[in-house]
């Protein structure tokens, strides 16, 4: 009895803090209410519009990198929905790295990062390409005592975090804040869930076929897209193994559990503004999204790891491939085109602060 009262005060204090920063965040960052409040920011690190900006300089700054070549911005560039066109991120001196660049976008309601989800929250994870020696390449002392001689960092840190010594952990926190504002929810999709327009008939049965899972034997048609990307974020955050391949080199999930029923699973991304961010999967095998749909509908690769909601995904009784019509595919790859944001890709506040104004 003693436990669970500590527990459910303990619960209560954290809804109070939650609660307490909650409505100044939604209102200066208009947070989409179709989205849910699933998200926690960190009680050590509020957000604040100064630590915003900041990590905005520094999430476009290639004086992060080793050899004052590349920046986050790089690899995740605004127009492109924060991706790149490569099929493998490549870093300094031409380093190709190990899989494709993720979109980064709605990571407010993440709860882990990368392809294989090895790190915990967006400050963990903005460590990962700063110090690898394949993207950034930076030691975090050089880094600290770099940022510390550029004229302009150390007002920045003050205003942001009250004070003006830089240290990794500041730095961490400034991108993540960044990183928490890039919200991506006004597609034809979102105008349509909010009642701000009406969908063609076209478009229900798009919505319709994109989220349902199949149940041949019922007649129940789907494209099972919903089972992995689910929810109007289009990400259940969930891993899978999705048949790309019967044999692994990169094991995904795996190295990082290391369970022989994680192999080859990967982070089920979001597929918002998924028509910008080709080319498509972790290593950017897939060129456009026929290729992917394609894959889904015919190519499966099975092996001991599949997911289940692969094999059970099917509109054919019996059948070992998803089994849709051509027009069906065309309907998915319509519902795709629905997520795309152009006020995202184009807002001011997620543009290049170095670059000069036309």
């Amino acid at each position: 009895m003693k436990k669970i009262v500590i527990f459910c005060f303990s619960l209560f204090c954290f809804t109070l803090f939650f609660n307490s920063c909650q409505p100044s965040f939604l209102k200066k960052w208009q947070l989409p209410e179709h989205f849910g409040e699933q998200f926690i920011i960190p009680k050590d690190n509020p957000m604040n519009e100064n630590a915003v900006f900041l990590g905005k300089m520094l999430f476009f700054d290639v004086r992060l990198s080793a050899d004052n070549s590349i920046s986050c911005a790089t690899c995740h560039q605004p127009e492109k929905a924060f991706s790149d066109s490569n099929k493998i991120a490549i870093g300094i001196n031409q380093q190709i790295n190990e899989r494709n660049s993720m979109s980064l976008v709605n990571l407010l309601w993440n709860k882990n990062f990368f392809w294989d989800g090895r790190s915990y929250s967006l400050e963990h994870q903005s460590l990962h390409p700063l110090t690898n020696p394949n993207e950034m390449g930076m030691n975090i002392e050089v880094l600290e005592k770099k940022l510390q001689n550029i004229s302009t960092y150390p007002p920045l840190f003050k205003k942001a975090f009250s004070t003006s010594t830089i240290n990794i952990d500041l730095i961490a926190k400034a991108l993540a804040q960044f990183e928490r504002t890039l919200i991506s929810a006004n597609s034809r999709y979102d105008k349509i869930i909010r009642g701000e327009s009406e969908p063609t008939e076209s478009e229900k049965r798009a919505i319709k076929l994109f989220f349902t899972h199949p149940i041949a034997e019922s007649g129940i048609r789907g494209g099972n897209c919903g089972d992995c990307h689910g929810s109007h974020l289009t990400t259940l955050q969930t891993f899978h193994n999705n048949g790309l391949d019967k044999n692994y080199t990169d094991i995904g999930l795996e190295k990082i559990t290391k369970k022989r029923t994680d192999k080859g699973k990967m982070k089920a991304p979001s597929l918002r503004n998924i028509a910008l961010t080709a080319p498509y999967m972790h290593d950017g095998r897939f060129q456009n999204l026929e290729q992917v749909l394609d894959h889904y509908n015919e190519h499966i690769q099975y092996s001991d790891a599949l997911d289940i909601l692969i094999i059970e995904g099917t509109n054919v009784p019996n059948g070992k491939n998803l089994g849709l019509t051509k027009q069906e595919k065309q309907d998915i790859i319509l519902f795709l085109n629905m997520l795309t944001d152009s006020s995202f890709v184009q807002n001011p506040a997620f543009q290049n602060p170095f670059l000069k104004k036309k």
